[in-house]
C-alpha cells in the first residue's frame, strides 16, 4: 500500500507532537521537592539536609555525623521517582577533639612516695618529691645523717635520686 505525501506529513507531525507531549509529562521539580520533604520525615539522615531541585537534578547540602549517613541521604533521594541525578554536597561533621589527657599517677610513684615519706620523717629539714620513679631531695641535712638517708632511699629502688640537699 502506497502512502501519499500528505499522509506521510501527517504521520511525521503526529509523531513529533506525541514525542513532545510525552517528554513534557515528566515529574515536575515541585513534585520531587514535595516527595523529598515527605522522605525527610521518615529518614533521620535527611533531618539537617537542604535540597534544591532543577530539571530533576537534586542538590543536597548540609551536615551529617558520618559517611554512612551521607550515603543513606543520597540513596533515599535517588529512590524518589523523577530524580535524574543527585549532586551530594553534604559534609561530614568532624569528630570532637579528644578530651584533654589527665595526668596518670603511676602505682609505682605512689608506693615509692609512701616509702620516701617514711624514710624522710626523721629528717624534718629534708623535702622529697617523687615523679616518674625519680626522687628529688631538697633542703638541708647534717653530713653525718646523709649516708643513712641515702641508704634508706636506695633500698626503695628508685629510678634515680636527684640529690639537691645542702650538707651542713
Amino acid at each position: 500500500m502506497k502512502r501519499k505525501p500528505l499522509q506521510w506529513a501527517a504521520l511525521v507531525l503526529s509523531t513529533m507532537i506525541l514525542s513532545i507531549a510525552l517528554s513534557s509529562c515528566g515529574v515536575k521539580d515541585s513534585t520531587i521537592q514535595e516527595k523529598i520533604t515527605e522522605a525527610a520525615k521518615n529518614t533521620p539522615e535527611l533531618s539537617n539536609i537542604t535540597s534544591t531541585v532543577k530539571d530533576g537534578v537534586v542538590t543536597l547540602t548540609g551536615e551529617v555525623k558520618d559517611d554512612a549517613a551521607k550515603a543513606a541521604s543520597e540513596a533515599a533521594i535517588k529512590a524518589i521517582k523523577g530524580v535524574k541525578s543527585v549532586e551530594n554536597n553534604i559534609t561530614v561533621t568532624p569528630p570532637p577533639p579528644p578530651p584533654p589527657a589527665t595526668p596518670v599517677v603511676s602505682a609505682v610513684d605512689e608506693a615509692l612516695g609512701k616509702g620516701v615519706t617514711d624514710a624522710t620523717k626523721d629528717f624534718p629539714s629534708v623535702k622529697a618529691a617523687v615523679k616518674d620513679g625519680v626522687i628529688t631531695l631538697t633542703g638541708e641535712i647534717k653530713k653525718s645523717s646523709l649516708p643513712k638517708l641515702m641508704q634508706t632511699l636506695n633500698s626503695l629502688k628508685p629510678t634515680k635520686i636527684d640529690n639537691q640537699l645542702t650538707v651542713k
